[in-house]
């Protein structure tokens, strides 16, 4: 996902100490001190990629992104008696945008779908996404903006629904956002028949808009998507793509309403953002989000329906005196999708959805003063997942920012310990995973 707005970009850092972790992986504080000390000696912005024609209602614009990661996870070597050790892509993306008329402009973003290989479970990959391909498709919409109570987007898009889809990889408030079960959309690798979309995607379209009632702010979107859908085969499937739930191709509807009780949120379309480093100033915004398709989980023998009901909250605080900005994000999802656990057995290609709650809740300090060329700031996060047919698990982050350009050029350091990457997107009965630490480092740039 990339915003139609011009960026600026520079290199990126961030230190964070931690207790009890082997000497050797004091190295990679001592590396990012190191840089720290060396950072402003490089520069600090650059210039925006737009091209416009003669006719100012027209111009394209090109950006990139890239998120990379070193990871070191304990008992994930192969023999599972020490740490794993890997760099990895988690994504690289290309961005084009345009406008062609007033009232019509265009987004085409692409992603490398089988970079992702340094992460286990959830809040990165474990395996391939999209098949063997490359370089593949993610967004690729058509915008009628009208103005700004009623607009239309048509194509490839991010379904509506919680802040953190709709964030994407690239605007979280930290750099592993993606900690709560996956939507259906997010869960799967493919598209169309044996398919539900791909990193929160899916092919539809989407109203949105924002009006004010003399109080605050509402926006809204609404959209209606394919989803899940599986290939003809009946009972005769025998664990092929093609087989499973939702064989009479019913329809995927999403819709989200964010109300802003204080300044309201400027972002593209109805995309969000988890912090705005208190550029936006004071920001409360509380939201509702929803998605449901019928028979979109399960097997084909043992479907259900699935709805998945999200409430998320952003609060953003700078300080008075320039003494900093503080930002909380909170999540809580409900999914009902009570497919009977002999669909995980039963041969006919089961859509294992997840079918329980969780929550999640972080906040974050943005000191005041510049170190080098960025700020530094530190955090802390809980993630708690509660399955209904499988074993809970959950996870305790800490970690250290340093912002450079906003979301643009920032290093991420941080801890966790807990059972959620060992027992990762599984939901299965019995599953079982060990408490485990990591620690990971990661960069995120973009322009």
């Amino acid at each position: 996902m990339r915003r139609t707005r011009n960026r600026s970009l520079s290199a990126c850092l961030l230190a964070i100490g931690l207790v009890n972790v082997k000497k050797k992986y004091l190295v990679v504080l001592a590396t990012v001190v190191l840089v720290a000390g060396m950072a402003s000696t490089l520069p600090s912005a650059y210039a925006g990629g737009k091209i416009s024609s003669d006719d100012e209602s027209k111009w394209v614009s090109i950006g990139m992104g890239v998120r990379t990661e070193f990871a070191a996870q304990q008992h994930g070597s192969a023999n599972g008696g020490s740490y794993s050790n890997n760099f990895g892509i988690n994504n690289a993306r290309i961005y084009i945008n345009g406008q062609i008329h007033k009232y019509l402009k265009f987004e085409f973003n692409t992603e490398c779908f089988n970079c992702q290989s340094s992460i286990n479970g959830v809040g990165g990959a474990s395996g391939f996404f999209g098949g063997n391909s490359t370089i593949g498709l993610i967004d690729a919409i058509g915008k009628f903006e009208f103005n700004q109570y009623v607009n239309l987007w048509a194509g490839r898009m991010l379904v509506p629904g919680e802040r953190g889809e709709l964030n994407g990889p690239f605007y979280h408030a930290v750099f592993e956002g993606f900690k709560t079960p996956f939507n259906a959309q997010d869960f799967s690798g493919g598209f169309g028949k044996g398919g539900a979309g791909l990193f929160g995607r899916s092919d539809g379209m989407t109203f949105w808009g924002q009006v004010d009632p003399g109080f605050g702010h509402l926006q809204y979107c609404a959209g209606v998507f394919t989803g899940l859908q599986s290939g003809g085969g009946g009972s005769f499937c025998a664990n092929t793509q093609g087989c499973g739930p939702n064989q009479q191709s019913s329809l995927l509807y999403a819709g989200r309403v964010t109300y802003n009780f204080l300044n309201p949120e400027k972002n593209p379309g109805y995309y969000t953002s988890g912090t705005y480093y208190g550029t936006a100033g004071d920001i409360l915004a509380l939201a509702v989000g929803v998605n449901h398709q019928q028979n979109g989980a399960g097997s084909f023998l043992h479907s259900a329906d699935y709805t998945a009901f999200i409430t998320d909250l952003l609060f953003e605080k700078p300080l008075a005196n320039d003494m900093g900005v503080i930002t909380v994000n909170a999540e809580y999802k409900q999914y009902f999708a009570n497919y009977n656990s002999l669909a995980f057995s039963d041969g006919s290609g089961n859509f294992g959805m997840f079918d329980g709650h969780s929550y999640t809740g972080y906040a974050l300090y943005l000191i005041p003063q510049e170190i080098g060329i960025g700020r530094f700031q530190p955090y802390a996060r809980y993630t708690w997942v509660q399955p209904n047919q499988s074993t809970n698990r959950k996870e305790t982050e800490a970690g250290l920012n340093y912002i450079i350009s906003g979301h643009n050029a920032r290093i991420s350091l941080f801890w966790q310990y807990g059972d959620l990457a060992s027992k990762g997107i599984n939901y299965a009965p019995g599953v079982t995973g060990d408490m485990v630490n990591a620690i990971k480092m990661a960069l995120q740039i973009q322009y």
